[in-house]
């Protein structure tokens, strides 16, 4: 990118972003664009944020559209984030669902799952649950989705470097869960990666993914406006089976909703469960 970013380009990028996933860029980011879209401008020999929208808006350009939604999507993710929501699984929700719907099956949906630690994480809660007492919650069934194709493809393949592993992961899961990889790496085990089912989707469009007892939407509602938060937070209700539950993340709230969901005190911290 050869070529600053002119107010009326970063407004227009702005517009384009928001429409097309629902991220609000705030003012005065134009270093984080021209960083995250350099390489991108480069390849395809484009020398302004201008000339990138222009071409974006010519038909046929679905993979470029999908390249910039992914280059500016935050992908930061570690093992068992904030820790709490999976004591809060491992002590109150499966221990509930377990008496409660005993023979049958308990779906999870996790929300912008990036590469697969959430699901993966919530999995193994599943399977030492499962070893704790046996004969219970034997099908469970977990979706992940992202918007980003890239991501669910290393979610897919299950296997991180050292780096990745060391983020949130303890030595003990690490090898209950784990085997080493031909390339220095690690794999998670097929008992685990079965669990997992992964899709694509843009939390913005209309999904029909069934039902589920317990969705995990966590550290993405921060990037939406207001109005996109009730709107999706109103369909997560409407996805969710009777006295389900929605996890959100640490710094997330859910406010203007009182209606659909009633807050429940986990100490520490705060779900909630469909009325």
């Amino acid at each position: 990118m050869k070529a600053d970013i002119t107010p009326q380009e970063y407004d227009a990028f702005k517009s384009f972003l928001q429409e097309a996933c629902g991220i609000l860029l705030g003012d005065n980011k134009q270093y984080l664009v021209k960083s995250r879209l350099r390489r991108i401008l480069d390849e395809n020999n484009l020398e302004s944020l201008g000339a990138l929208l222009e071409r974006l808006r010519r038909p046929g350009r679905a993979n470029l559209r999908e390249t910039v939604i992914d280059a500016m999507t935050t992908n930061e993710t570690l093992w068992f984030r904030d820790n709490h929501p999976f004591r809060i699984l491992q002590e109150k929700l499966l221990p509930e669902f377990a008496e409660r719907k005993p023979a049958q099956p308990l779906r999870i949906w996790s929300a912008a799952c990036s590469t697969g630690q959430e699901p993966y994480s919530v999995a193994m809660v599943v399977e030492e649950f499962r070893r704790a007492r046996p004969g219970k919650l034997r099908d469970v069934k977990i979706v992940a989705t992202d918007i980003s194709r890239s991501v669910l493809d290393v979610a897919r393949q299950g296997e991180y470097e050292m780096l990745a592993i060391g983020r949130g992961l303890s030595p003990e899961r690490q090898r209950q869960f784990f085997t080493p990889s031909e390339n220095g790496g690690w794999k998670i085990k097929p008992q685990i990666r079965s669990m997992v089912e992964f899709k694509e989707l843009n939390l913005l469009d209309r999904y029909l993914l069934g039902k589920f007892d317990i969705i995990l939407c966590r550290n993405v509602l921060i990037y939406f406006s207001v109005d996109l938060k009730k709107d999706i937070l109103t369909r997560m209700h409407a996805a969710l089976n009777p006295g389900g539950y929605l996890i959100l993340g640490a710094s997330e709230s859910l406010n203007g909703l009182p209606d659909l969901y009633e807050m429940v005190q986990c100490r520490p911290g705060i779900i909630y469960r469909k009325k």
